[in-house]
């Protein structure tokens, strides 16, 4: 079994924010994989599902982002599972817009989300990065992270996630290497 969790902020007024790509590819996988229902469950929103063989739970903290460690541990707990069965997926300013990586532990990039599950859980844990691009300044970080995808960008948005849900066999294979070309391959179509 493994525990894939999608970053981002509860609420309408987040749902298209670069910061809750993490909820927005989450959505797509349960939808393109026929997951089960939501259900209440870890202070967030869970859903069961397969993808190929492998048994996945897909959650997303109900808490703001620097509280979503807490959501993760409960719910890495319940299940006895190891970190190596984690998989979160985030945005990443390091990474330019629609890019999509996928690495094991490393730094935290400032991410509020990432430092969270750090404290709860320590960094040994999968990362699907996903490249929302730096807006240049430091200070104009905040309000781009919290702002919403352009217009512009919704066909190169859909195109991502769709690319995401449906090359996760890989992921849920551990085939990460795979998945990333795949993903990379779909975006050049």
């Amino acid at each position: 079994m493994q525990l894939w969790v999608g970053l981002g902020n509860p609420g309408a007024k987040y749902a298209l924010n670069r910061h809750n790509i993490g909820f927005m590819a989450l959505d797509t996988i349960a939808e393109v994989h026929g997951f089960g229902p939501v259900q209440k469950k870890f202070s967030g929103w869970l859903q069961e599902g397969r993808i190929g063989t492998e048994k996945i739970l897909l959650l997303k903290p109900g808490t703001f982002m620097n509280e979503s460690g807490r959501a993760v541990g409960e719910a890495m707990r319940f299940y006895k599972l190891d970190t190596d069965a984690l998989t979160v997926f985030h945005d990443e300013l390091d990474l330019a817009p629609f890019k999509v990586k996928v690495r094991m532990g490393g730094g935290l990039a400032g991410h509020n989300g990432l430092r969270s599950i750090n404290q709860h859980l320590g960094p040994d844990f999968r990362r699907v990065r996903i490249g929302i691009g730096h807006p240049g300044s430091k200070d104009r970080v905040h309000g781009h992270v919290l702002g919403n995808y352009a217009k512009a960008e919704m066909d190169d948005l859909v195109v991502m996630l769709g690319a995401m849900a449906g090359e996760a066999d890989w992921l849920a294979k551990g085939d990460d290497a795979r998945f990333m070309n795949d993903v990379a391959l779909r975006m050049q179509g």
